[in-house]
């Protein structure tokens, strides 16, 4: 798991190799730290925790902006606070 800083409005939160719960527990922790209008884009590559991770954000009240595959076998999750 690393947490990066982008510029200031834009973080990465990179959970490849972690499967379920994890990648959820970690971004909604990182998503805690972020303000409201700031963007995290997490990286998964296990199919069914994009699933979870997107279902937890929008029971949140985040925003999910977009989805897409960086790499192959790797999702792309940008998320708005």
């Amino acid at each position: 798991m690393k947490f990066s800083k982008i510029d200031d409005n834009n973080f990465e939160l990179d959970v490849t190799g972690y499967v379920c719960p994890h990648p959820q527990l970690y971004t909604l922790k990182s998503m805690e730290k972020l303000k409201d209008g700031m963007v995290l884009s997490v990286l998964i590559d296990n199919p069914s925790s994009v699933e979870s991770v997107e279902q937890a954000c929008s029971e949140k009240g985040f925003t999910i902006l977009d989805k897409s595959s960086p790499k192959s076998g790797v999702t792309a999750v940008k998320i708005q606070k």
